[in-house]
């Protein structure tokens, strides 16, 4: 059995000035300037917790050869530049065709990246892997919990499995499901009936959190309905909402074995579940001068301030000083950020040289979004290359790069500065450049959920910031001009 897979993965914040370009993909990707495939793809992703590094396993254990043609993924920022889009598809079709015969295609893609003219730029990819494969070749696609999945994307594959928690600590999982399952499929042994569901809903970050409620018993209920006789697998995408697309928004996949009618009646039975906690998946947001106040007068152990509006694993710049400013004007002592985005200070940090003072502007240089540069004199404590191995349960075992990176002193307040824009979702992207997080009372960290899995076990008492920027959960701060109405929260008097 030959099953070749593949993957472009981005998540396009629509409102990012920042184009995103073949050079973030190559930076991002780490395989290669040509985003080599095969031993280059066995390499990177082979043991880790990764979409491919499933692929590979179930592949191993199922003697199945495997061909990954291409996997290229950019950190999330703004439209996908269409030749550079294009240009990788491009390498897809082409190595796919050279790679023919195959009995299935797997594509790893993320189901929320938009090109400058594809809003849904993930049924482009499906439908030229379609092309070439033909309508009996069964083609599976697994996506991000956060995917705006349209009705194209679930008819041109034969079976989409998303992710089932946030944060995405299952991506091994996921990956290994979708190869079993489409090897059953190929050997004939079930026959995928897939429907899809798509609600007049769209929810913000910190409460998709599947470690709280109410997503936390929603996926009990989704896994309960797998166990069921028949259902193959069931997906929930919550959505990105910082893309104003028309298909932005929740939605859900139902796939089963043969029966067009438990697939519809089942279907309908998870988007029920879905429409009715629409209500409860709104975040409580709190200031920085807020949680300042908690962390001096009421906190015991360390507290966190979930930066989510600079995120930058939603696409925003990760330069934002809000918080820092404010920390610094209360003298606030024990406080860190991390990871801040400013490949200037931190040449001037590496020039400074350990135990030296030198004068920073900090951060704010992305766009006015975000705060305003911190002018100040800064002390580098440590300096690193910033490489490291995620020691956590999302993505372990894979290789990180924050690029050069350096740990400054401001007042009593240190700050973790990196030469790659990076989302703060591992302990040891910050103990890699001398912080330890537990030796703090107040940790910033510019992450919305994934911080949760690795850091967030380390706290006393975590709080959804409050504070300015393009990825803010809260539906106020954005025009939307694009998505289909009405819709909830925008709209009040949403029916389903």
């Amino acid at each position: 059995m030959k099953i070749a897979s593949a993957g472009i993965q981005h998540e396009t914040n629509t409102f990012s000035n920042t184009p995103t370009t073949l050079a973030d993909f190559v930076r991002d990707s780490e395989c290669g300037e040509n985003f080599d495939g095969g031993e280059t793809v066995f390499a990177r992703y082979r043991g880790t917790g990764t979409i491919h590094g499933g692929y590979i396993q179930a592949a191993d254990e199922l003697g199945i050869e495997l061909v990954p043609l291409l996997v290229s993924k950019a950190y999330p920022s703004g439209l996908v530049v269409e030749a550079d889009f294009q240009g990788m598809l491009d390498q897809i079709v082409d190595r796919l065709k050279t790679s023919l015969p195959v009995d299935g295609v797997a594509l790893d893609l993320h189901g929320a990246m938009a090109s400058v003219e594809h809003e849904d730029a993930e049924s482009v990819i499906i439908a030229a892997v379609r092309e070439v494969i033909g309508p009996n070749i069964p083609l599976f696609v697994t996506l991000d919990l956060h995917a705006n999945i349209t009705a194209r994307m679930a008819e041109l594959s034969d079976c989409i499995i998303g992710y089932d928690t946030y944060p995405h600590v299952d991506m091994g999982e996921r990956g290994h499901e979708a190869i079993n399952l489409l090897a059953r499929t190929i050997r004939g042994e079930v026959k995928p009936v897939q429907q899809f569901r798509q609600l007049p809903v769209m929810t913000m970050p910190p409460m998709q959190c599947t470690l709280r409620e109410p997503m936390q018993s929603l996926f009990g209920r989704v896994h309960s309905m797998e166990s069921e006789d028949g259902v193959l697998t069931a997906t929930v995408a919550m959505g990105f909402p910082f893309a104003d697309i028309h298909d932005a928004g929740v939605s859900i996949l139902v796939t089963v074995d043969g029966s067009e009618e438990l697939a519809n009646q089942k279907a309908d039975e998870l988007a029920s579940w879905m429409w009715d906690l629409r209500d409860k998946l709104q975040p409580d947001l709190k200031t920085i001068e807020h949680v300042i106040n908690f962390a001096n007068n009421e906190a015991e152990g360390l507290v966190i301030f979930a930066d989510g509006s600079d995120n930058p694993g939603g696409g925003a710049p990760c330069d934002g000083t809000i918080a820092l400013q404010a920390m610094i004007d209360a003298d606030f002592q024990g406080g860190l950020v991390g990871v801040l985005f400013d490949p200037e200070t931190v040449e001037q940090a590496f020039a400074a040289g350990i135990g030296n003072d030198f004068a920073a502007r900090i951060g704010a240089k992305t766009d006015n979004q975000h705060g305003v540069t911190v002018e100040t004199d800064a002390y580098v404590k440590a300096l690193s290359d910033g490489r490291y191995t995620h020691q956590g349960p999302m993505m372990h075992g894979l290789a990180g790069d924050m690029g050069r990176s350096a740990l400054l002193r401001i007042g009593g307040v240190d700050v973790v500065m990196t030469t790659h824009r990076r989302q703060l979702i591992d302990a040891e992207m910050l103990r890699v450049v001398g912080a330890e997080p537990t030796s703090y009372r107040l940790l910033v960290v510019k992450s919305a959920v994934h911080f949760r899995a690795h850091i967030g076990p380390l706290a006393s008492h975590i709080f959804d910031a409050d504070t300015p920027g393009i990825h803010r959960p809260d539906f106020s701060t954005f025009d939307y001009e694009n998505v289909r109405r009405p819709i909830y929260p925008l709209d009040l008097d949403v029916a389903y």
